[in-house]
């Protein structure tokens, strides 16, 4: 690929991750123009009203700055998921868009469950969990990069702040790597080898007749000296 196409489908990567934030900005510039409050749309378990959030909930933020913090990562791991699993990418990000959801709704707390956190932490599961099992030079570096940038995201899995959704981090991050290891074999395919099938083949001879044969060779060439 040439660096000009390769520019070219990093930027259309970026598409569509910016399109869903664009839209998260637009929800939360209405709800603040017309001074609304859209929480009673989160996801709220085991309620049936709360269903609806399984759809809405990552479209809702509890203010700008949850907004903010969540529109990087989620440019970030969105335009690494739909560069380098341009295939699956659309598929990826509905069903751990979904599944998490669900998720949330039955075994989360009684509360009203809101952001796109959960999400984010589906994306990069599936990135970072995806990339060890191809066992990919290319899928292993962003592995690492994802572990290096996020990798502290992994205490927001711990009940440590009651106004953080904790559960809706969890079902997330366990849905991303339920998905990566579900749609390992649609994902990169495996360049890193075997050490053992990578070394040339050896003449398949047991070891006593590789012996003699060498001693043979040593009996003519020293018949050759006397003579």
């Amino acid at each position: 690929m040439t660096p000009r196409k390769d520019k070219m489908e990093l930027i259309r990567a970026t598409y569509y991750p910016l399109l869903f934030i664009a839209l998260l900005w637009l929800i939360k510039g209405i709800e603040t123009a017309f001074g609304l409050d859209f929480s009673e749309y989160g996801i709220y378990p085991l309620n049936g009203k709360g269903l609806r959030g399984i759809v809405l909930s990552p479209l809702i933020h509890a203010n700008w700055g949850h907004l903010t913090n969540n529109s990087v990562p989620l440019l970030v791991l969105g335009s690494m998921l739909f560069y380098f699993y341009r295939p699956i990418a659309a598929r990826v990000f509905f069903l751990s868009y979904f599944i998490h959801g669900f998720w949330l709704w039955f075994f989360a707390r009684s509360s009203y469950h809101i952001g796109a956190s959960g999400l984010i932490y589906a994306l990069g599961a599936f990135l970072f969990t995806s990339g060890v099992l191809c066992r990919n030079t290319k899928m292993l570096a962003i592995a690492l990069v994802v572990a290096f940038e996020y990798g502290s995201m992994v205490w927001g899995i711990f009940p440590n702040d009651e106004h953080i959704s904790w559960e809706g981090h969890l079902t997330g991050t366990v849905a991303g790597i339920v998905l990566a290891v579900y749609l390992h074999p649609h994902g990169p395919k495996r360049n890193i080898g075997n050490w053992k099938n990578d070394m040339p083949d050896e003449p398949d001879v047991p070891p006593e007749e590789a012996y003699w044969d060498t001693v043979d060779e040593l009996d003519d060439y020293e018949r050759k000296l006397v003579e």
